[in-house]
C-alpha cells in the first residue's frame, strides 16, 4: 500500500496539498519528514497571509537543518495548525493527514501538481541519484 494518499496532489519541493473547491490543506510529505531527521520547530504564517505558488510560506528546522516550505497554489492563509507549532515533534506521526501545515484559500486551480504516482517515482527517481 502507498504511503502518499492518492486524493493529494504533490510539489517537486515535498509539498503536499488536498483540494476542497475553493480551499486547500497544505501539508509536508513523509518522503521530506525523513530526510530532516527530528523535527525541532516550525515557522508559519499568519492567518490572511497571502502566498504565489512556489513562494516559501515558512520554515521548517530539524537537528541537522532549516527548509523552506513552499506554498503549492496562489491563496491566502485561513487557519495554520497551532498545534503542530506548538509540537512540531508530531509531525512525523501523521504527516499526511491530521499533521497539515496550512489550510489556505486557493486563488484559482492548482497547476504543475504531481498524483501519488508521479511523486512516487519522482522521489525513488531522487534517492537512487
Amino acid at each position: 500500500m502507498s504511503q502518499y494518499p492518492k486524493e493529494l496532489q504533490y510539489t517537486k519541493e515535498h509539498e503536499w496539498i488536498r483540494v476542497d473547491g475553493t480551499a486547500g490543506i497544505v501539508g509536508i510529505t513523509a518522503f521530506a519528514i525523513e530526510q530532516l531527521g527530528d523535527v525541532v520547530h516550525l515557522d508559519l504564517p499568519k492567518v490572511g497571509a497571502k502566498f504565489k505558488a512556489g513562494e516559501s510560506f515558512g520554515t521548517i528546522e530539524s537537528t541537522k537543518t532549516v527548509s523552506d516550505l513552499y506554498m503549492p497554489v496562489a491563496g491566502t492563509v485561513a487557519e495554520v495548525n497551532t498545534a503542530l507549532t506548538n509540537a512540531p515533534e508530531d509531525i512525523t506521526q501523521d504527516p499526511h493527514g491530521k499533521n497539515w501545515l496550512v489550510k489556505v484559500t486557493l486563488e484559482g486551480a492548482p497547476s504543475n501538481l504531481m498524483t501519488a504516482d508521479q511523486y512516487q517515482k519522482y522521489i525513488a527517481e531522487a534517492s537512487s541519484h
